[in-house]
């Protein structure tokens, strides 16, 4: 990391709630993804703050302006009997990507990991996203080709869902 950058990396507030939503836009328009960018500030508030918090986040700033978020909540392995952790979203603005923010999220994340005896890190990346991808490679990542990640969101989850009911 650049000796002249003032980075603080700590955990997300109520009062970064806008800040923080401002940031995942940017993200949903990198990712070509604003079409289901729905999220509120007060869904936010819940999910991280609320009586029973779904998720963490961990906001990046340099110089005192927010330029970078990180989005984890734990998962659990069945066969390590052990918890994990699911990084949902890591963001950067580019003017200051290339210069240690990143990593430093990404490592903040893995730490977490460490200190509360997490058997994995897991996280996924879009296929075209090739810059992340290296990024991750070059920190010792490696893809599981031998999985796909499934989904079922919408009519298709409220159909599922039925099915208990019968």
């Amino acid at each position: 990391m650049s000796a002249n950058i003032d980075l603080v990396i700590r955990p997300a507030t109520e009062s970064d709630i806008p800040a923080l939503l401002g940031l995942i836009w940017e993200l949903a328009e990198y990712e070509k993804l604003t079409h289901i960018m729905v999220a509120t500030e007060e869904q936010y508030r819940q999910a991280l703050f609320g009586a029973r918090p779904v998720a963490e986040a961990l906001m990046a700033f340099v110089d005192g302006q927010a330029v970078g978020y990180a989005i984890f909540f734990h998962n659990f392995s069945t066969f390590l009997g052990r918890p994990g952790i699911y990084l949902e979203d890591i963001y950067v603005r580019p003017q200051v990507r290339g210069r240690g923010v990143g990593k430093k999220l990404f490592a903040t994340v893995a730490r977490i990991a460490r200190e509360r005896n997490c058997g994995r890190y897991e996280w996924c990346v879009l296929k075209w996203n090739t810059p992340s991808i290296d990024f991750y490679k070059a920190l010792g990542a490696e893809a599981l080709d031998g999985w796909l990640m499934m989904r079922l969101d919408g009519d298709a989850l409220a159909k599922v869902a039925d099915l208990a009911e019968e």
